[in-house]
This record gives C-alpha cells, structure tokens and sequence, in this order.
C-alpha cells in the first residue's frame, strides 16, 4: 500500500503544476495547451492533476490568481521603494518598462485569458475583473498620496501601455505613458531648501 501523500508533498506538487502551467499557458496560450502538455511539463501524472484541480478552468483560475499575487507584490516592492510621491508613481511605469523588456513578454496573462475565456467561463471573467480591480486599487493609493485627483487617467495610460506593449512586443508605450502622467501630474514641487523631493533619491 502506497504511504499517504503528505501536506508538504501536496504543496510541492501544487507549486510544480502551477508553474508548468503557467509557463505554458502564457507561452502558448490556454487552450492551445492541453492536460497531457501540462503532464508532461509538471512530472505529475494526470490522476494526481485532476486530484489537485478538478477542471482545467480550476487549474487557470489558480494560476492566475497566483500570477496576481507575485505581480502585485513585485510591483509595490519597486514602487515603493522610492519616498517621494509623484516619484513613486511615475516608478510604476519604470516598472512597466522593465517588464516590457523581459524575453518571453506576452502581454499581460489576464487580457491574454480574458480574450480566450472571458465570454465562456464565468470563474475566470471574475479572476482577470479581480485583477484588474485590485491593480486599480493599488495604483490609486500612489497617485491620491501626490494630492491629484489623477487614480483614473494614471490607471488608463498603465493600461493602454501594456496593452499596446503586448501587440507590438516593443517596451517604448512604457516611456510613453510616463512622459503623459508627468506632465498630468505637473510640475515638482519643491522643498523649502530648494530642491525637488526626487532630486535627493
């Protein structure tokens, strides 16, 4: 009799499957991937996948709900790793630009599975709206610390950049969009001393 499979082992063989499939999915996109692909790449044989995640659109929803946790948290760690305000936000396009350049860019995974799924999977329409949702949120707290009432035409120009950066594979809608949100958001203010809050970073 084959020895119970641990919480540890479960937590392994989950991480394992998420990362095979979200290399996969976002590489070539989800329904061009089949389970047996994602058997292959993961090691776990498709008993053990379908234990984990009932449905394939139980696997994309996990997945994408990851992916929203490390992206966020990637972001906000970048961001806010600069003090002054209006430097923090125009840091989120910085951000933008350097994800951009990464090899394998694929545009952004929530549009990507929205265009496949949206229309047929209620569960993943309400991750990609959860996404979207919880990024708004984020970006309006840095853009409502500069004192401008700025949260939404911030937020469409992050938008309209990735986008636009995942159909023409170019990294530039990033310098872009910053260049328009500083020039939304004015000009630096400047410290009683003389100088701008960024010139001291």
């Amino acid at each position: 009799m084959p020895a119970p499979i641990t919480e540890e082992q479960t937590r392994l063989d989950r991480e394992a499957l998420l990362d095979a499939a979200e290399a996969l999915f976002y590489a070539h996109g989800i329904q061009a991937v089949g389970m047996d692909r994602v058997r292959e790449t993961s090691g776990l044989p498709l008993k053990r996948i379908y234990r984990l995640f009932a449905t394939k659109e139980d696997l994309v929803v996990a997945m994408l709900r990851r992916r929203d946790r490390r992206w966020r948290a990637s972001l906000a760690a970048h961001v806010e790793s600069v003090p002054d305000p209006r430097a923090r936000v125009l840091a989120v396009f910085d951000w933008l630009a350097g994800w951009f350049a990464e090899p394998g860019f694929r545009g952004c995974a929530w549009i990507n599975a929205h265009g496949e799924l949206g229309s047929s999977s209620a569960p993943v329409l309400a991750e990609v709206r959860a996404h979207k949702r919880a990024f708004h949120d984020q970006l309006a707290g840095w853009v409502r610390a500069t004192g401008t009432p700025l949260a939404e035409p911030v937020f469409l120009l992050a938008e309209g950049a990735v986008v636009t950066a995942g159909i023409t594979g170019d990294p530039a809608p990033a310098r872009h969009a910053r260049a328009a949100v500083e020039r939304l958001l004015g000009p630096r203010r400047t410290s009683p001393g003389g100088s701008a809050p960024e010139d001291r970073l």
